[in-house]
């Protein structure tokens, strides 16, 4: 990341954005379960607030630094971090009950990378574990605020299918603004959405 968006993830500005807006939209009614996989959670914007609705999270950072800060910063029993790669994901299969990803595929070098990271979410969720993530859309304002860092948008045109060969065979996606959020199930048929969520 550049050094802006270093700034601005570790504001509390981003920090109340997340945890009152973004997390609410992005999880609805969804029940986290018994352990969440938080994926990119940089400098923990919104570990604390998915701490209080999961019963044990799972935070893993590629940034050694944001990863050594979050571990330090921990005050909770019900969490962990780890610092790994969201492409090799260092868990064994079925080991989540949900698994939540803002804001960080983006970041990955290449859509292949970010296949293989779908792939990973998959093997690492439990039959019937609930993949979440939130994403920006492409747009010159974006890739602005990407200048000397990684920036490669997920379409959510072509999201369905992408997530379809990594073993998700329904996946829902809901519009808002310049971002969009995703909702999958492993092995399993999403029956009940809010209203808000739209199909692309």
């Amino acid at each position: 990341m550049n050094r802006f968006e270093n700034w601005f993830c570790a504001s509390g500005i981003w920090r109340w954005v997340t945890q009152r807006k973004l997390l609410p939209w992005i999880i609805g009614r969804t029940d986290l379960g018994e352990h969440l996989l938080e994926m990119g959670a940089g400098p923990g914007a919104a570990t604390e607030e998915l701490r209080r609705r999961a019963g044990r999270v799972t935070s893993l950072e590629y940034d050694h630094k944001f990863a050594a800060g979050l571990a330090a910063r921990m005050t909770v029993r019900n969490g962990a971090v780890l610092r790994g790669d969201a492409a090799r994901l260092p868990f064994a299969d079925q080991t989540f009950t949900s698994a939540i990803a803002v804001l960080v595929l983006h970041h990955l070098c290449s859509s292949e990378l970010q296949g293989q990271a779908f792939a990973e979410i998959h093997r690492v969720l439990r039959p019937g574990g609930v993949f979440l993530a939130f994403e920006i859309q492409d747009s010159w304002m974006h890739r602005a605020g990407h200048i000397k860092s990684t920036f490669v948008p997920v379409a959510p045109t072509t999201l369905a299918a992408r997530m379809s060969a990594a073993g998700f065979p329904d996946t829902r996606i809901g519009l808002r603004g310049g971002g969009f959020r995703w909702k999958a199930v492993r092995d399993g048929s999403l029956r009940t959405l809010d209203p808000s969520a739209v199909r692309e």
